[in-house]
């Protein structure tokens, strides 16, 4: 089976566990957990494409999961944690991965928080390298073995 071909799998078998999951994921945490992986993948290479944004936008507008909580909500934390990460991507990263870690609490949204970063990692067809990387940091800051999502 073709890498790509793997990723769209991966990413539909994720997406279907995070449905299975939706009345356990709506907590602050996983909210703000969520959209701190959804920026910290789309400036995971330095920069922000417009269609990462709007990887992200349809994301918060059709996931079901993130239908638990207001889109302008969202939005307003995706773009706060981007503002961050392109100030000084260094130091926002680690501000950023202090807002993943607020779902290490609780195993069900820490690993929704990693599911939600590879379909947004994915969700271009090209899960790269810098996006596999950021994913990774997140696993660690979420206390999950990165091999588990075969990272």
């Amino acid at each position: 089976m073709a890498l790509w071909d793997r990723i769209k799998d991966s990413a539909s078998q994720m997406q279907s566990q995070l449905v299975a999951k939706k009345n356990e994921l709506k907590s602050g945490a996983f909210r703000d957990a969520s959209m701190a992986m959804c920026a910290l993948v789309a400036a995971a290479d330095g920069r922000i494409d417009p269609s990462e944004r709007q990887r992200v936008a349809q994301l918060i507008f059709s996931n079901e999961v993130l239908q638990n909580f207001p889109a302008e909500d969202l939005q307003r934390r995706f773009e706060d944690n981007l503002n961050k990460l392109t100030a000084d991507f260094d130091f926002g990263k680690v501000s950023v991965l202090q807002e993943v870690a607020k779902a290490k609490k609780k195993p069900a949204e820490a690993r929704a928080v990693i599911q939600i970063g590879i379909v947004i990692g994915g969700a271009d067809g090209d899960f790269d390298a810098t996006e596999r990387a950021v994913v990774r940091d997140a696993c660690f800051a979420l206390g999950l073995p990165p091999h588990e999502f075969d990272l």
